[in-house]
């Protein structure tokens, strides 16, 4: 009996142990979370014979092309010293592909698919900027570019003829245009003007014509071109004049005049369009409320994501590239809980190949991603994401991670390395799509204006109080991390709000609008007037932004920061950084400072990236006391 009762109570202890092994969150090696995927940036060749993406050789991104035909792959390039940048199929089976050597020299190719073989067509000062424009499948030797080679604030249009190098220019800037909408031609018959707070769109029917005014606005009530329709002069565009949410429109050209809304929601911006440049048409609008949204406005695309939806159930699906005669196509597929996997889906036979799955670990292994919402302070509502640690719901350790920005940026619901790294880790993440965030409409845009070290940060600390009131945040442990504006974000926080926040973490931060400002790169110069009107004008508002920088308040911060900065990020200045962080340290603040050197951004290459992420979370949590 006695013998018995042990072997009962042994298996019941194993029970229970086997129980609270099964609730421990197993910790997932920072590898799988930030390790660099074995391909990117999948196209598909005019033709539709390959399939072309960018992979590594020797530790650089080199270009590889894999034939459908027999599913052999080629490695198209092999630099050793640096990688391709970017690249774009032309017709007639050409690559057009760009690097920037060691010696800051931009170097632009066309590669022969059938032999290999590459020519140089340009060679330019790294600062030099080349965007490629639409394709014209009547002019295949001939590609259109934008660059600022002749006066590195404004952008010119030149033709290239990617057999023979020559370059032509086609259209040059006056000093304030910011966009160009070609026709199916490759005419360019619309452009936008904009000297950063005023637009204008300028039509004119053929090349030989002057470009005339037809609608004027400003980055308030805009109106963005898009594509000719193939009617008449008709065009095109996404607009908010006369609405709050952004919507789908149909223009004349003649006039200026909006003939017609094709689609809009009432909930949020459309922000996103699929076109089809070959059947010259929009085949679906999507915009974002707590998870993607999507409208199809062509029901053979509907009929092709229902068929991919049907194989890929549960996934957000998006069609990303296409041959010319749209019966092949690059398609992407994620969850908040999984990276996007890449595949070719092929109309014949409904086929669905995977090309590369980026995603290594179990879903069930991560977190979900929750939308939340709740009201600010002065009753606007702000909507965000709430990312819980597996098995845990109260009484949480917090990380707040504001977005970059301040305008034109937003937080979405997909799959975030970086949220998911944390929460494995035993951390809530909240991210908050503030005041001025994107997608919500002009007035919730607008009512970020001159609020940056205002309302836009006690949107912020709203949400971490509706965390505290809710139990599910510990109070005594709550971090900041943020990049770029969310960096003087998480400063801002622990500078001015200094007893809510344990420590925080500032990746290749904003200290200084003056700074920020004044650096900015030559092509911004349209946007400056932008700037200072939703920003601050250095001039006019200096007050203003010396009360809000980070840079002039290092007497405010108690808790621990850590710095991680890249030496060659386009907006850093690394001397203005140190002297603040030597001020910080006369002040008693514990600082931790990493300066990624030779690195542009994205926490460096990646070895330095793991060993980065290593060092976030040794700091976290030697800071904020949690053991996953």
């Amino acid at each position: 009996m006695v013998g018995r009762l042990k072997t009962i109570i042994l298996i019941f202890i194993a029970v229970a142990l086997y129980s609270c092994k099964g609730d421990k969150t197993k910790e997932i090696p920072i590898s799988e979370f930030f390790k660099t995927p074995e391909k990117t940036n999948f196209k598909i060749s005019p033709d539709g014979k390959y399939v072309s993406y960018l992979k590594k050789y020797k530790f650089k991104q080199n270009l590889f092309i894999q034939s459908l035909a027999d599913g052999k792959e080629r490695a198209a390039t092999s630099f050793s010293d640096f990688s391709v940048r970017d690249y774009n199929w032309a017709f007639n089976n050409q690559i057009i592909f760009g690097i920037n050597t060691s010696n800051d020299v931009y170097l632009m190719f066309v590669l022969d698919v059938n032999t290999l073989q590459k020519r140089p067509l340009l060679s330019e000062d790294n600062k030099v900027r080349v965007n490629i424009l639409p394709k014209n499948k009547q002019t295949p030797d001939i590609i259109t570019i934008a660059m600022n080679k002749r006066d590195s604030a404004n952008f010119d249009v030149y033709r290239l003829n990617i057999k023979n190098g020559e370059l032509q220019p086609y259209l040059v800037n006056p000093g304030n245009i910011t966009k160009w909408v070609l026709d199916a031609d490759g005419k360019i018959r619309l452009v936008k003007e904009s000297d950063g707070v005023d637009e204008t769109i300028l039509y004119r029917p053929n090349d030989d014509a002057p470009f005339k005014p037809i609608i004027k606005n400003n980055f308030i009530n805009s109106v963005d071109p898009i594509a000719f329709t193939g009617k008449k002069n008709y065009f095109y565009a996404l607009s908010n004049v006369g609405r709050d949410k952004t919507a789908f429109v149909e223009i004349n050209a003649e006039n200026g005049k909006e003939e017609r809304v094709i689609y809009s929601s009432d909930k949020a911006d459309i922000l996103r369009y699929d076109y089809s440049r070959n059947k010259r048409r929009i085949e679906l609008v999507a915009w974002e409320e707590a998870k993607p949204q999507k409208q199809f406005l062509s029901d053979d695309v509907k009929a092709i994501y229902d068929n991919l939806d049907r194989q890929l159930n549960g996934n957000e699906i998006n069609i990303t590239e296409r041959d010319t005669a749209e019966d092949k196509f690059i398609v992407t597929a994620y969850t908040d809980r999984s990276r996007s996997s890449v595949y070719l889906y092929e109309l014949a036979g409904d086929k669905l190949t995977k090309l590369t799955d980026n995603s290594s670990v179990n879903p069930d292994e991560l977190c979900a991603m929750r939308p939340i919402s709740y009201k600010a302070g002065d009753g606007l509502t702000i909507n965000g994401y709430l990312t819980l640690p597996l098995n845990d719901t109260t009484n949480l350790p917090v990380i707040v991670m504001p977005h970059d920005g301040p305008f034109g940026a937003r937080d979405s619901w997909r799959y975030n390395s970086e949220v998911q790294f944390l929460a494995n880790r035993g951390y809530a993440v909240l991210q908050v799509n503030y005041r001025g965030s994107s997608g919500y409409g002009k007035a919730f845009y607008s009512a970020g204006f001159k609020e940056i070290g205002g309302k836009m940060q006690q949107d912020i600390t709203d949400g971490v109080n509706w965390l505290i009131a809710k139990k599910i945040a510990n109070p005594k442990k709550i971090a900041l991390y943020g990049h770029g504006f969310g960096g003087f974000s998480a400063l801002y926080g622990v500078s001015f709000y200094p007893r809510l926040y344990s420590c925080a973490v500032v990746q290749n931060g904003l200290i200084s609008f003056f700074t920020y400002i004044k650096t900015a790169p030559a092509f911004f110069k349209p946007f400056l007037q932008k700037m200072y009107a939703t920003i601050g004008d250095p001039e006019k508002d200096a007050a203003q932004l010396t009360a809000i920088s980070p840079r002039f308040h290092s007497d405010k911060p108690k808790a621990p920061l850590f710095f991680l900065q890249d030496s060659k990020d386009s907006r850093a200045n690394i001397s203005e950084l140190d002297h603040y962080i030597r001020e910080l340290q006369k002040h008693n603040v514990s600082i931790k400072y990493s300066l990624n050197k030779n690195e542009r951004g994205s926490l460096g290459s990646e070895n330095k990236r793991m060993q980065n992420y290593a060092d976030i979370e040794k700091f976290l949590d030697n800071n904020m006391r949690v053991k996953p």
